[in-house]
């Protein structure tokens, strides 16, 4: 029988890797260790890819008879390992940029803690670089990491900084913010303002005076909306700046939790289809869009618009506030300060969340709930479970629960039951471990935050990521920290050995099941035949690297399509 060549082309498309010229591989790796990390968690010496596909993976020997050509680009690893690139499920990629890259980055994951003085003194020598007419902003001071505990910037302590310039300070956990008395003059913001919808609060004394502390974004708004907007030039520098950073951590897929969240939903999805026009950015990306955004009744974009670059797949809601900030949502009080019979607060009511989120689930969106405290993981799942009422295959839905850090062995049933995979930002183990422990929930509640062990044996899956701004893009750290639950500050403990798992566990958790996560475990997330030659080249084997320091490995190369990325 005689082919014509596009219907040639069409069956051997529709046999998978037999579409592929056998002999005439792009790039071939070995000479070091091969984590595919696939079902068997296998290890092999040799990877072809072609045309931005791996089309082999095996012994050294059998993927060079089969696919090594003349032209052929063959790298040896010398040693170092190769993984599929890490997916980080769960960051705020504009956000970050305009915090960190456009705003003064007061953010200290070191130790000593920061205390006002120090502060004080970094606001000062911010305000040097403040143009005539411009603003104070930074970002990252955090009462529960400062010296003496919980000490907060005040309005009256950032007018020590300046009573003529304006200034907006957001707490690290993004849920806070600080203003001083010129800054609310300009915002019109004052003792008889009423809260705003959604979770907001200006914070007032006994007296009813405002404190200049604000709890929840849409506290914020009056504010950032007196405040210049940075230039197209700059904010498009400070994205790419922002995505070279996460690239240059093994980081080939992640997901901005927020979009539009900024600038509004439409002007960011527009920023980032100008990125990926412009092919400026060095990683994949899924975007949530941020509920709060949303106009009602608003379909513009449709869930799963995009392609394999760039693709907007989910609606993310902010159910509660942080933890550390004493925001989030607890069915029992906290435990700080001694007696406090303060146990946060919803953001919404039962039924108006729930109202929300089946207009978007039944158009086909993804969920997303931030949900910290206990109390709003009831409510995320709650309103789950009404929605895959009658699901046959609620898996199919993958809804998230972001954060899941204060919960109940029975929560995490009834999230494996429903088919929901929680994401848990680990950096609360190690940055605030001791804080939650000693201090703001007590030991008892603090040993089971994120709770990856209990996932494990309940049989579900978990994943692990930064949240950044509120914490560093890392995923070797996050393996590191997963596996040994080790908090920061001196003397340090282990919190919750039962929560730990594997490293095994740990990688998945970056990988295969970030993938699966964000919809995308068919192209991305192991090494496996068919799958995008998306890779990340390491240092060391982190299987056989303690696992303390594992975090310490470092990333020598990001490819992504079998095209190596120039973050560096």
């Amino acid at each position: 029988m005689k082919l014509v060549p596009k219907l040639l082309s069409v069956l051997l498309l529709s046999q998978g890797a037999l579409a592929f010229a056998k002999g005439n591989a792009d790039t071939i790796f070995y000479g070091g260790p091969i984590i595919t990390v696939n079902k068997t968690n296998e290890e092999v010496q040799a990877l072809a890819v072609q045309n931005g596909k791996i089309v082999a993976v095996g012994t050294k020997d059998a993927v060079s008879k089969e696919w090594q050509a003349s032209t052929t680009k063959v790298i040896d690893l010398q040693g170092q390992t190769l993984m599929p690139g890490f997916v980080e499920p769960h960051v705020h990629i504009m956000v970050t940029s305009v915090f960190e890259g456009l705003g003064l980055n007061l953010s200290n994951f070191t130790l000593p803690y920061d205390t006002l003085d120090t502060l004080s003194q970094k606001l000062k020598a911010g305000l040097k670089n403040v143009p005539s007419g411009g603003w104070l902003f930074g970002f990252g001071v955090d009462p529960s990491r400062t010296t003496p505990f919980m000490a907060e910037l005040t309005a009256d302590e950032l007018d020590k900084v300046s009573k003529d310039v304006p200034i907006f300070i957001v707490n690290q956990s993004g849920h806070i913010a600080y203003v001083n008395h010129k800054a609310m003059e300009l915002a019109g913001v004052t003792d008889k303002t009423p809260n705003p919808a959604g979770g907001g609060i200006y914070v007032k004394d006994a007296q009813g005076k405002l404190t200049g502390k604000l709890i929840e974004p849409p506290s914020y708004l009056p504010f950032m909306a007196k405040m210049p907007n940075p230039t197209e030039a700059e904010l498009f520098g400070a994205i790419q700046g922002t995505l070279r950073k996460i690239a240059s951590t093994g980081v080939t897929t992640a997901s901005d939790m927020s979009v539009g969240g900024n600038f509004g939903v439409d002007k960011e999805i527009a920023i980032y289809r100008a990125i990926f026009a412009k092919n400026a950015s060095p990683i994949r990306v899924r975007g949530y869009l941020f509920s709060e955004a949303l106009p009602a009744g608003y379909s513009a974009i449709k869930p799963n618009e995009g392609d394999d670059q760039l693709r907007f797949i989910g609606i993310k809601y902010i159910s509660d506030g942080s933890t550390q900030g004493l925001t989030a949502a607890l069915n029992e009080p906290y435990s700080y300060p001694k007696g406090s019979s303060w146990s946060g607060a919803l953001n919404y009511k039962d039924a108006d969340i729930y109202a929300s989120m089946k207009s978007y689930f039944d158009q086909g969106w993804q969920l997303s709930s931030h949900s910290n405290g206990d109390k709003a993981i009831d409510q995320a799942l709650n309103s789950y479970s009404k929605l895959l009422a009658g699901n046959p295959k609620p898996q199919d839905r993958r809804l998230r629960i972001e954060h899941f850090t204060v919960n109940h062995e029975a929560q995490v049933k009834k999230a494996v039951k429903l088919g929901v995979v929680p994401s848990f930002t680990i950096g609360h183990v190690d940055y605030w471990g001791s804080a939650f422990s000693n201090h703001i929930i007590g030991p008892a509640r603090a040993k089971r935050i994120d709770p990856a062990g209990d996932f494990k044996r309940a049989g579900g899956k978990f994943t692990l990521h930064s949240d950044t701004p509120v914490s560093n893009v890392g995923p070797l750290n996050y393996v590191s920290e997963e596996v040994t639950r080790l908090w920061q500050l001196p003397p340090q403990k282990v919190l919750g050995p039962t929560q730990a798992v594997t490293v095994d566990d740990a990688i998945r958790a970056i990988t295969i099941d970030a993938a699966y996560q964000i919809f995308a475990d068919n192209i991305v997330g192991s090494l496996e035949v068919g799958k995008q030659a998306d890779l990340v080249v390491l240092e060391k084997n982190p299987r056989k690297t303690p696992p303390a320091e594992i975090r310490n490995i470092k990333v020598k190369e990001t490819w992504i399509d079998g095209k190596k990325q120039g973050w560096q």
